[in-house]
């Protein structure tokens, strides 16, 4: 098939001109990775000084810890790591502005959301932004979660394109470099301005999420983060979602995060009407979808790719994520859980979409199936090619021995197995 796409260079890359001009950029800056430095920076960004609580230094520097330990990581990786950081602590200071300013957003209810929990590359993308194609519902487009507060000093249309917001169009630039840097992580998964995301986005500010394992080699956070009840980060983030809703308001949102398999308590104490949607999918299709966009990613942020690693790291990653939801099962609310079993959505979306619109009380109207199929129609499955994944060849292991930490959830869920 011509979309298909196959990386067998994952142990040794190949890299592209655009890759190595990166990397030899980035070997060429000296990257100040501290908490001084991201917090000047975002200062100085800004035009803003109050962060308001200060313990969020505590977790940035133990972040940046890791990162400064690890000798591994490129000039380009310490690079993206602090522009990030950055971002997020620029962010925190507009959303601390915006809230001493208009106090009352906190009295904003978020009421009956619609959340979307399950393991990453379990469809739970696809998901939510099929509900979020309902224009009823209230969705966070990826361009949003990244920059949730307009800097006040900006205006729509100021980047010369009448109607334009130039958070959008950053977003837009990001997603271009993205596809020129990395494309096949661009194919694998999608992130233009418009596609909707995920709302540990909006704790990032808080310095409090599993993000950072998305790009970093991070056991140390990941470590930390595990060990540190997050209702306080959850509620952080409702904060930042009646923020949201202030600018644009809506009924019912629609939410989606892997995250809160393993956060289901902090999950239901901030939301606790809200109608649960568990995603369900064979293990190790899960884990050799995102050790493979995880290595192939690697290629740039360090210095060796070492796809074992991965192997390794997300094999027991996805066992915590699954042990955790099996633990507190009994937590989600009785009447308000469907589960959504991979093969099954993947015959039937529709089907799906009726049994989720039933749990949550809203009627699947024909405005919302025609504005559903419209998404549908152009969004096909495999628009950007379809991976031809290979754990045998590029991570030294078979299905057999990555299915075999998943005993208790399989016994427990009939998923279906993908992978032979």
């Amino acid at each position: 098939m011509t979309n298909e796409i196959r990386i067998d260079d994952l142990a040794a890359p190949v890299l592209s001109d655009i890759q190595r001009m990166g990397i030899e950029y980035g070997e060429a800056k000296k990257t100040d990775l501290s908490v001084d430095a991201i917090c000047e920076t975002a200062i100085t960004a800004t035009g803003l000084d109050d962060f308001g609580d200060i313990d969020f230094c505590e977790r940035l520097e133990l972040q940046l810890m890791e990162m400064n330990e690890d000798e591994d990581r490129t000039g380009l990786g310490r690079m993206l790591m602090k522009g990030d950081c950055t971002r997020y602590a620029s962010n925190r200071l507009k959303i601390e502005d915006l809230l001493k300013r208009h106090p009352e957003i906190l009295e904003i209810q978020i009421a009956k959301p619609v959340i979307v929990i399950g393991l990453p590359r379990s469809g739970t993308t696809n998901l939510v932004n099929l509900l979020a194609a309902d224009s009823r519902f209230r969705s966070m487009p990826l361009w949003e979660s990244y920059e949730p507060v307009p800097d006040s000093r900006e205006a729509i249309g100021v980047d010369g394109i009448d109607g334009i917001d130039p958070r959008w169009s950053r977003c837009q630039q990001a997603w271009e470099s993205m596809q020129v840097g990395a494309p096949f992580v661009a194919a694998m998964h999608p992130m233009e301005p418009d596609h909707v995301h995920e709302e540990n986005e909006l704790m990032a500010p808080d310095f409090s999420n599993y993000n950072l394992e998305w790009v970093a080699r991070a056991p140390k956070w990941r470590d930390y983060y595990l060990d540190h009840d997050q209702t306080r980060h959850y509620a952080y983030m409702k904060r930042v979602l009646q923020i949201l809703q202030w600018y644009r308001p809506r009924e019912r949102w629609v939410l989606k995060s892997p995250q809160h398999l393993e956060q289901i308590a902090p999950l239901l104490e901030t939301f606790p009407d809200a109608t649960i949607v568990v995603t369900h999918r064979d293990p190790v299709a899960v884990v050799q979808s995102t050790i493979t966009m995880l290595a192939y990613g690697a290629r740039t942020l360090y210095r060796t790719p070492n796809p074992e690693w991965y192997r390794d790291y997300w094999t027991d990653r996805v066992g915590r994520l699954l042990e955790s939801s099996m633990r507190d099962r009994e937590l989600l609310p009785n009447g308000r859980v469907v589960d959504v079993y991979f093969h099954e959505y993947m015959a039937d979306e529709i089907g799906t979409m009726q049994r989720i619109y039933d749990a949550a009380g809203i009627e699947l109207t024909d405005q919302a199936r025609l504005e559903i199929a419209a998404y549908q129609g152009s969004h096909p499955r495999g628009k950007q090619g379809r991976v031809v994944y290979d754990l045998r060849g590029n991570f030294s292991t078979t299905p057999e021995e990555v299915r075999s930490r998943f005993g208790a959830y399989l016994d427990r869920f009939p998923v279906q197995i993908e992978v032979q």
